[in-house]
């Protein structure tokens, strides 16, 4: 089920993707018909624009702050802070500095 990390290691999520100037970088984790879980990391100023996911989406925020828009509202998340952004529900996000989440949706 889980894929591009280590099984039976104690790690960082965070440690998993490292930041790269001008650019969001993804490692996915898992990706199945119930669940999909990616590791994110934001440089400064750069952003997913607005869409909708199939499944709600809770990201969970593992370095620096990130900047969530959801059905129009703003959220400011910091490290260790999470936020559920309902399926359907129109939602972007941006790097208000570099910063690296955790996104799980469940389908």
């Amino acid at each position: 089920m889980y894929k591009n990390i280590e099984k039976q290691v104690g790690l960082r999520l965070k440690d998993l993707v490292d930041y790269q100037k001008g650019q969001v970088v993804s490692k996915t984790l898992v990706q199945n018909d119930s669940v999909s879980m990616t590791i994110f990391s934001f440089d400064k100023g750069e952003e997913i624009s607005t869409h909708a996911s199939g499944g709600d989406a809770m990201v969970t925020v593992l370095d620096g702050t990130g900047k969530f828009t959801v059905g129009g509202e703003v959220f400011i998340l910091n490290e260790g802070e999470t936020l559920i952004m309902p399926k359907g529900i129109p939602h972007a996000v941006y790097g208000e500095e570099q910063f690296k989440m955790q996104l799980t949706v469940s389908f």
